[in-house]
């Protein structure tokens, strides 16, 4: 089965854990949550506007990962933040504290993973089309649950199409390792979470999910999106 994680800004709205009820409901099998973060380095316009809007709210990890231990979520829950917030001392204690099983730090190089002190928490590193073929293996072999696949050179956002130097980075990850491989950044229909889960594991839809939230959208019908998406991989053979 291909694997499924869509994205949600923590703190986003009053009550934002609705959406994770939802997600599980609509048939998501991990969850994304974002530490909403006043410099996202590798994040669009539209998760920008999605993390000034919690910072707005007074939203603070602390507050996110508190939320997160009153919810009650049936799947993995993966924490995104940035190095300068994952590096603090005692931040894997409150990962753990809240349930999160899972990490994501788009910014910390490679060679300073060492430092990220998260016992209990799989971290899951990032590669891009620009990674080379030993720096490529050496991320697929630390990383710990799957790895995130870019599938373009830039930030997150909404695009027109899949790029192709996605299902070619695809390809020479699954030569590298066996963890499940999750294409992101710029999957935003069905139609393309189909195409990108034809050469991967599975997909990560962030933006697109994020610009219905801040549209207003309900969580059923934010869910209703995360269900079109589960129907699409559901049509998709697995990867061999």
């Amino acid at each position: 089965m291909k694997l499924l994680m869509p994205y949600v800004t923590g703190g986003i709205v009053p009550g934002w854990t609705a959406f994770l009820s939802a997600f599980e409901q609509a048939g998501a099998d991990m969850i994304e949550v974002g530490l909403p973060f006043s410099d996202p380095t590798v994040d669009g316009r539209t998760i920008q506007e999605s993390s000034d809007a919690a910072l707005a709210r007074g939203t603070t990890p602390a507050s996110v990962l508190a939320d997160l231990a009153g919810a009650r979520v049936g799947i993995p829950v993966v924490a995104s933040t940035y190095a300068n917030i994952a590096l603090r001392p005692g931040f894997g204690d409150t990962l753990t504290a809240a349930g999160v099983t899972g990490l994501i730090v788009p910014d910390l190089p490679l060679d300073e993973l060492a430092g990220l002190d998260v016992p209990g928490v799989q971290v899951s590193l990032l590669a891009s089309p620009a990674t080379p073929d030993d720096r490529l293996a050496e991320i697929g072999r630390r990383s710990q649950s799957f790895v995130y696949a870019i599938s373009v050179m830039g930030t997150t956002g909404e695009r027109d199409r899949l790029a192709p130097s996605a299902v070619t980075l695809a390809a020479r990850l699954k030569q590298v390792t066996d963890l499940p491989v999750l294409l992101g950044f710029g999957i935003s229909t069905p139609e393309q979470a189909g195409e990108a889960a034809a050469v991967a594991d599975g997909v990560i839809v962030g933006a697109a999910v994020m610009r219905r939230i801040l549209d207003g959208a309900s969580p059923a019908e934010v869910g209703a999106f995360v269900a079109s998406l589960r129907a699409a991989l559901s049509e998709v053979a697995p990867v061999r």
